[in-house]
């Protein structure tokens, strides 16, 4: 909302300058978003008037006047505007005048002399305007300064609202706030009751109460539409940035601004019977003052005669009905509409109105009366005319209930940090016109008809907040102890999991918990996943079961963007039904570990050639993240994952992910490019770890041994080591995995499998037939359990 600094004065006068002033709106709660002055920076105009206006001897373009400026003589002054005319007033800037970007000094223009300019508007600063002189009023007083004579030391504020203060969408409104900050005697728009001369009058019909509890209406006969608007009410409007149409509109619209009650003028001869306020019939349409034809809603409320809609309640009136320069009889309507009525109907047509800026946020429902009066009384002394009776209908039971809010001192003095006593809260509430008595320790308050924004006592804490002043409250920093805790050896947190992950060259996504339903039936099988009541999107309707099907749609968005190396990961909940047999219905919110990585295994470079990630890549991520622990692997077949390039991972026999390449199908039918590997893990499982433990180190030399075992081709490597350290003597620090080998000089269904291992001793160096013999156990218990044989 903008509006004039001046004319909030003429309201409330607090001793604060412009700056100040601004502050304190905006320390209230009406954010002053922007301050300017009405004109630039300029002195040494006044008014003046043309007397003589002869053509210049050498120019045909220009003219020689002679001009009164109040000084006792009359001052020569060349002018080249084409409307410079004998008994016209003018802006006329006098030798030292300062303007804005130059001086005005004595000279001679095509050999004449000339003391002064006269002025355009754009000269000044005011406005675009520069086809001629600014053309003043006849009785603008010569020699006045026209700094004082037009009030250019004022300021604009553009006060940003929230939209619960729609009582602010005046300049009463603002005035109410300034005088209960200040302290300061609001004088209120004197509103005076003005008696009906003539009985004419037209019934009013509520036909939809619960959107119009209150409608009033009044004849006036007689205007006269083309009166001029007086100058101090254009310059009023134009300071808030509403355009002078005429007299009677321009009425209308300083009392919305004024008061905050938004009113409308029919032309009454255009009228027929009974006015009524109903929702549209099929297929009607109205003509709207934007000349925009529209077919109303089914929800928006309408005013109508007998015999058509006239206008879109509370929003715009309609071209058919509406007020000329040749109307002579009038009937004014001042009403209060039920902001839900309003809400979102004019924007649903393309528009947006003042009127309805206000009718949705909320209007004075006991305004419409006085309204009506003060906009008649401007109307009589511009436009003349006789004014009948104003015609009230109203619907007492459908109009807000002003319910009594119960505010506790002691809590608002607890919530807030501030120790104002009763007294003075009583004094802040009662300074906006909030009626409170005590009942009790508690006080009672009855909001005004013209505040909406107090419903609950919350809403009265924040109102003395406000009144007391935000910056009066002091800024006390909060004050606690702080203990370091407990951290186990025995575990880590999920931060460490992270630097682990981020070293591994991954990076942390955090996805919705919402996914698609399809995600859960393609990547985990799921036919029953757990929907959501009220999804925020369809895509997004139920519970995940498993991170993967996230980072999927993560690649996704990256190889759309012409990412092709992608490695990411995620920690989250994930979402499962319990069991039938579990004591407890409901779900298991397990908490995993993710990552995916999809493209090359290694950046671009020259000193690498460049593969695509595999199994075992991300298979070595994952030993990476649980080491110094050992994992084992078995296949395993997963839904999410390829048949055959997928394994389990177990920690100390238990099952705690998987991990594996993505099934072809999804890769194909999700457009993933390359397939990813992925795995997901058991959080609680990731967070253990070994407690610190001593071990001696060998200051004796290490033996090493290598040999070559031939097993049966499905037999897992994982199962040989076990065998192989099941009978190893102490001294056997390390048996390991060197070469796997099948092809000529193997039967078919098998493989040799090379291991080295590793011995030593930490007292003493071990000799050869130890050495020998711990071998020898090793292969003769492989040979019995497993079957296998020495390879020569």
């Amino acid at each position: 909302m903008q509006f004039s600094e001046q004319w909030l004065r003429s309201l409330v006068n607090p001793p604060l300058d412009s700056e100040a002033l601004g502050h304190l709106l905006t320390m209230a709660g009406l954010e002053v978003e922007e301050s300017s002055s009405v004109a630039p920076p300029f002195t040494g105009v006044v008014v003046a008037r043309i007397v003589e206006a002869d053509k210049h001897p050498n120019a045909d373009k220009l003219k020689l006047c002679k001009v009164d400026a109040g000084q006792g003589e009359l001052l020569q002054i060349v002018c080249g505007a084409p409307n410079a005319a004998v008994g016209m007033k003018v802006p006329c800037a006098v030798v030292g005048a300062k303007l804005p970007g130059f001086e005005i000094k004595a000279a001679k223009l095509r050999g004449v002399e000339s003391f002064g300019m006269l002025c355009s508007a754009r000269e000044l600063g005011l406005s675009e305007d520069h086809a001629g002189l600014m053309d003043l009023p006849a009785d603008a007083p010569i020699g006045t300064s026209l700094r004082d004579y037009l009030a250019l030391d004022d300021t604009l504020f553009t006060i940003k609202l929230t939209p619960n203060r729609s009582d602010c969408l005046s300049l009463l409104g603002v005035g109410r706030e300034v005088a209960a900050l200040t302290g300061q005697a609001l004088s209120a728009p004197l509103v005076v009751t003005i008696p009906a001369t003539i009985d004419d009058r037209r019934a009013i019909v509520l036909d939809a109460p619960a959107a119009c509890p209150r409608y009033c209406g009044r004849i006036v006969r007689g205007v006269d539409a083309k009166a001029p608007t007086p100058d101090w009410m254009k310059q009023r409007l134009q300071r808030s940035g509403i355009r002078s149409i005429s007299a009677l509109v321009d009425i209308t619209n300083y009392v919305m601004l004024e008061l905050g009650q938004p009113l409308h003028a029919f032309d009454n001869a255009r009228l027929s019977g009974a006015i009524h306020v109903r929702y549209p019939r099929e297929g009607e349409q109205v003509l709207l003052l934007n000349e925009q034809t529209v077919t109303p809603a089914a929800d928006t409320l309408l005013i109508a005669d007998e015999a058509r809609a006239l206008a879109l309640a509370g929003i715009m009136g309609g071209e058919d009905s509406g007020i000329t320069l040749d109307t002579t009889d009038m009937f004014l309507e001042s009403a209060f509409f039920a902001p839900d009525a309003i809400a979102g109907r004019a924007r649903s047509y393309g528009f947006v109105s003042d009127a309805s800026h206000r009718f949705e946020r909320g209007v004075d429902f006991e305004l419409a009366a006085s309204a009506i009066e003060r906009a008649t009384q401007l109307i009589l002394e511009i436009c003349g005319g006789a004014a009948g009776p104003v015609v009230e209908a109203v619907s007492k039971e459908h109009l807000p209930a002003r319910k009594p809010v119960r505010l506790r001192p002691a809590r608002a003095r607890r919530l807030l940090g501030i120790r104002p006593d009763d007294a003075e809260i009583e004094k802040l509430l009662n300074g906006v016109h909030l009626g409170v008595h005590r009942e009790g320790e508690d006080l009672l308050v009855v909001p005004p008809s013209f505040r909406f924004d107090i419903e609950i006592e919350e809403d009265l804490i924040e109102e003395i907040a406000r009144l007391y002043g935000y910056d009066n409250i002091p800024a006390v920093p909060p004050q606690g102890g702080l203990a370091m805790l407990d951290r186990s050896e025995s575990g880590r947190s999920a931060w460490d999991v992270r630097h682990l992950l981020a070293g591994r060259d991954y990076q942390e996504v955090v996805n919705y918990a919402f996914v698609e339903e399809a995600w859960e039936r393609d990547f985990c099988a799921n036919e029953t996943p757990i929907r959501l009541a009220n999804p925020i999107a369809s895509q997004m309707s139920v519970m995940r079961s498993s991170l993967i099907p996230g980072l999927a749609g993560n690649l996704v968005a990256n190889r759309k963007r012409q990412l092709n190396r992608v490695r990411v990961f995620e920690i989250g909940r994930c979402f499962e039904r319990k069991a039938d047999g579990e004591p407890v219905a409901g779900f298991h919110q397990p908490v995993r570990v993710a990552g995916l990585a999809a493209g090359p295994a290694l950046p671009e470079q020259w000193g690498a050639p460049t593969r695509n990630v595999d199994f075992y890549d991300v298979k070595g991520d994952v030993e990476a993240l649980f080491a110094p622990r050992a994992l084992k692997f078995e296949p395993v077949s997963e839904p999410a994952l390829h048949p055959g390039r997928a394994a389990a991972v177990l920690l100390d026999g238990r099952r705690i992910g998987v991990v594996g390449e993505l099934h072809p199908v999804w890769v194909q039918r999700y457009d993933l490019g390359t397939a990813p590997v992925v795995f997901e893990l058991d959080m609680d499982g990731v967070l253990l770890a070994d407690l610190p433990a001593y071990a001696e180190i060998s200051r004796q030399p290490a033996v090493t041994r290598d040999l070559a075992l031939v097993v049966e081709q499905a037999l897992p490597v994982a199962r040989v080591i076990d065998v192989l350290k099941e009978s190893a003597p102490a001294i056997v620090r390390a048996v390991e995995l060197f070469d796997v080998y099948h092809g000529k000089g193997i039967d078919p269904g098998k493989k040799s499998l090379a291991f080295r291992v590793l011995m030593q001793d930490t007292q003493r160096t071990l000799e050869d037939a130890e050495v020998d013999a711990a071998v020898t156990a090793i292969v003769r218990h492989a040979e019995t359990v497993l079957g296998a044989r020495l390879r020569g």
